[in-house]
């Protein structure tokens, strides 16, 4: 059993002095509204309702912190997976679309518990600009990025191995870059997104 279906929730915050210190170890998942992002965190988790997916894309804007219990104390956590507000929803108001982005912009930017970003990207629309933006935006960082391309079960395995490829080769300037096909539905990629996720926060498989 992955260490990752230990998983808790933690706290949900506003705004990111609402967040606990950051003492332990952090992978964020962000990514379009409606992307899959809730449903990757579940399935990577084995829980089916630990992360909240709302029906209507741009409606989450907490962000929300899932702790992985602590082997000497159950109560704290020995690191956290974090859920990210979406970006791109086009039903929201401007100002509110500006306030989650500087949120998302300032956790991205100054968190340092941060050990890795889990980008997800519709393997089908590919990179929209606004992925580019958020990649472009933490490349200086040299944080580790992990790439899943959800939705990887609706192309046939050619397709979907080019359009790996060409997703990696356009993503340069990330020097820390992961890759992977992923389906919640059909179970691809879980086992190689957990084994990342895993090693960026610096424990081992249970």
């Amino acid at each position: 059993m992955s260490l990752l279906h230990k998983a808790k929730f933690f706290v949900s915050a506003s705004q990111l002095k609402q967040l606990p210190e950051p003492s332990v170890p952090e992978v964020c998942f962000v990514g379009r509204s409606n992307v899959g992002k809730s449903s990757a965190i579940n399935v990577l988790c084995n829980q089916k309702k630990l992360a909240y997916a709302s029906k209507t894309p741009g409606r989450t804007r907490l962000i929300n912190l899932f702790g992985i219990p602590s082997s000497e104390d159950p109560d704290q956590a020995s690191a956290f997976l974090v859920d990210l507000p979406g970006y791109g929803y086009a039903s929201v108001a401007q100002n509110t679309k500006e306030e989650w982005a500087e949120t998302l912009g300032s956790y991205l930017r100054t968190r340092s518990s941060l050990a890795a970003v889990v980008l997800l990207i519709d393997i089908r629309r590919g990179l929209t600009t606004l992925d580019k933006m958020l990649i472009d935006w933490i490349a200086p960082y040299e944080i580790p990025l992990l790439v899943l391309l959800t939705k990887a079960d609706k192309l046939p395995y050619g397709q979907r191995k080019t359009t790996t490829f060409a997703i990696s080769k356009s993503i340069k300037q990330i020097k820390n870059l992961t890759v992977i096909p992923f389906s919640s539905t059909e179970r691809l990629g879980i086992e190689e997104a957990d084994e990342a996720i895993l090693n960026y926060l610096g424990l081992s498989k249970d």
